[in-house]
């Protein structure tokens, strides 16, 4: 008898929220009732692993389903939650919380489309390059920026090993702004040298960790003049300004200029090639290495590692803070990698990051673009399916004949007798021997600024980021 009366109770219970189911409640629902519906409507299959849509609901929520339109049915149902859904590899969709730097793939290649749509010639393509660059220098404020002061970079003594040297820098970028990095140069250095800029990527230990430290031995033992340095308010740049900084918009635009202003500095370096200029980065370092490229003529050869996508513009604002992603009425990193085209680029992706789908999406977009130009072949990409987010070895190899090919460098230099490209001659430092400031930081100058307020001052603008307080 308990039984029955409790199944007649669900039953009203029911019956009740499907009365409510009318204009007298505006039709609302509990929004994972919606989504349900619409797993069943369109037979697939959306996960809320989060709980993001628990005890939320909408009002007319089913009335905003398509018929035969699933990404508007979940569009109209996320959005007003500032949630948005993601399509996996598998088919099944995702749900996450709105992010400006990312959308799903289908939204990326829908993107790409419009894009194409923009321009078919060559001369259109390079009108909205020339607005895309102007764009992007004023959004980062490299327009705004004080002149490079006049002082000396900072040296700390060189360290020779086999075919090679190594010696730390601080350059002083902005006033009281220190960059910092190592310089490795062939050993001995007796004639013109290609350069190679390499701005870090997000990789645990920076500049300091072992991958960055080959290939910058690597390619200068090539015959390369090759400088690594640290992000802002990372590495050494923390004796300046706290890691919470390095979010900050404006370190963008301070990474971008440390890299201009470090080829500033290296065109007053003896036996520096400047006509054979190539930079190479991954991850953040890998966005950095397509907005120098973009930005800077003076760049010949570009291979941004594991960064290349239409869908994903970055996670730190480091990267994506700056809002260049809207120049032209909208844009995203593969578009920003075309504009090194007609010159030589190296795409290197993987499959178990945001550039998954390279192959098929992003490099043939910029292909085409290369195209325009007659110049298809001057893009390649080496593509690591069962590889993830690193700068691993296969990808050092992948990137060395390209350097080799297009900044004339010397291959040979750095294959072992069985002709194979061997990193084993390279010295592993201790962080400790790459530091330019002392193990404590007790060679920072005097002028050094610490105080970020007065760094977006230089740049008229000022700081509205807040931070969260820690307890």
């Amino acid at each position: 008898m308990k039984k029955i009366k409790y199944i007649f109770l669900v039953s009203i219970f029911a019956l009740t929220i499907t009365n409510a189911q009318t204009s007298d409640t505006n039709f609302r629902k509990s929004v994972s009732e919606t989504v349900k519906k619409i797993e069943t409507v369109f037979n697939v299959t959306i996960n809320d692993d989060r709980g993001l849509l628990k005890g939320k609901e909408l009002d007319y929520a089913d009335w905003r389903i398509e018929p035969g339109n699933l990404p508007l049915s979940l569009t109209n149902i996320l959005a007003p939650f500032e949630l948005m859904y993601f399509k996996q590899p598998d088919g099944t969709y995702i749900i996450r919380k709105y992010e400006n730097h990312k959308v799903s793939v289908d939204k990326g290649k829908e993107r790409l489309f419009y894009l194409e749509s923009l321009y078919s010639t060559k001369e259109q393509w390079e009108e909205r390059k020339t607005e895309l660059k102007a764009c992007m220098i004023t959004s980062f404020g490299l327009d705004k920026a004080p002149p490079t002061p006049k002082s000396k970079p900072l040296l700390t003594p060189k360290r020779i090993y086999k075919d090679y040297s190594v010696e730390n820098i601080a350059l002083e970028i902005l006033p009281g702004v220190y960059a910092t990095g190592s310089i490795y140069k062939p050993y001995p250095l007796n004639k013109k040298a290609a350069v190679i800029i390499t701005p870090d990527g997000h990789f645990g230990d920076g500049r300091y960790r072992k991958d960055e430290q080959y290939r910058c031995a690597m390619m200068a033992k090539m015959g390369a003049i090759v400088v690594g340095y640290d992000l802002f308010a990372w590495g050494e740049s923390l004796l300046q300004f706290p890691t919470e900084t390095h979010r900050n918009s404006i370190a963008s635009t301070v990474q971008l200029l440390t890299g201009i202003r470090f080829l500033d500095y290296l065109a007053t370096v003896k036996n520096a090639d400047m006509t054979r200029v190539g930079v190479t980065g991954g991850s953040g370092g890998g966005s950095h290495t397509m907005f120098l490229a973009a930005i800077d003529d003076r760049v010949k050869v570009s291979a941004p590692v594991v960064m290349v996508s239409s869908h994903f513009s970055g996670g730190c604002p480091c990267e994506s803070g700056r809002g260049i992603h809207l120049c032209g009425n909208g844009t995203n990193n593969a578009e920003i990698s075309a504009m090194m085209a007609p010159k030589p680029q190296l795409i290197v992706s993987d499959g178990k990051d945001w550039t998954l789908a390279v192959p098929e999406l992003e490099f043939p977009f910029i292909q085409r673009t290369y195209e325009l130009y007659g110049k298809k072949d001057l893009v390649e990409n080496a593509h690591f399916a069962k590889e993830g987010h690193d700068f691993g070895i296969s990808k050092r190899m992948a990137l060395y004949p390209f350097m080799s090919k297009y900044l004339n460098l010397d291959l040979n230099k750095v294959k072992n007798d069985k002709d194979e490209i061997d990193e084993s001659t390279c010295v592993i430092e201790p962080k400790e021997k790459l530091f330019v400031f002392g193990d404590k930081g007790e060679k920072l100058p005097k002028n050094a600024l610490k105080d970020i307020n007065k760094l977006y001052e230089m740049f008229g603008e000022k700081n509205l980021k807040v931070y969260e307080v820690k307890k």
